[in-house]
């Protein structure tokens, strides 16, 4: 799974979108750390992100937004421990404004009406182009200005 952006993908990203993930508060959670180290790395390429935190599963990540209160949670589904869905629902049964980003490899109906149904709100593939992920945070972003 890579994330390497092309000098292409990076133009891509507009200013608005650019403007839109300013300040906005981060955690990457997946239980593979070359994944984690990548988005750290990259994410801050793509605009005025913050990193708050790392999660290698799903119960890391339900302490972890608890005390670091990211407005991003950028969230693998298949993890141990606890899995992404179950990690979403109980994210988002307590703190409603924080916005789940899904990342994972399995891209079939199932698990995107399952990640749905715990409360995802944008599923993404793994290895989708840096752009796409950035847009997915600008996206999310307005929402959660709107819900605080």
């Amino acid at each position: 799974m890579r994330f390497t952006p092309t000098p292409r993908q990076l133009g891509e990203i507009t200013r608005e979108e650019v403007a839109k993930v300013a300040g906005q508060r981060i955690l990457i959670v997946d239980d593979n750390a070359e994944v984690r180290r990548e988005l750290r790395t990259l994410l801050p390429l793509a605009g005025d992100l913050e990193v708050v935190g790392e999660a290698a599963d799903g119960a890391e990540a339900v302490r972890l937004a608890e005390t670091l209160r990211p407005h991003v949670i950028l969230l693998d589904l298949q993890m141990p421990v606890l899995d992404g869905y179950a990690a979403a629902r109980r994210i988002k049964g307590r703190w409603p404004a924080c916005r789940v980003v899904a990342l994972t490899v399995h891209d079939d109906e199932v698990a995107r009406q399952k990640a749905s149904q715990a409360g995802v709100d944008v599923f993404l593939v793994k290895g989708s182009p840096l752009d796409a992920l950035v847009e997915a945070i600008a996206g999310v972003a307005d929402e959660f200005t709107a819900h605080r």
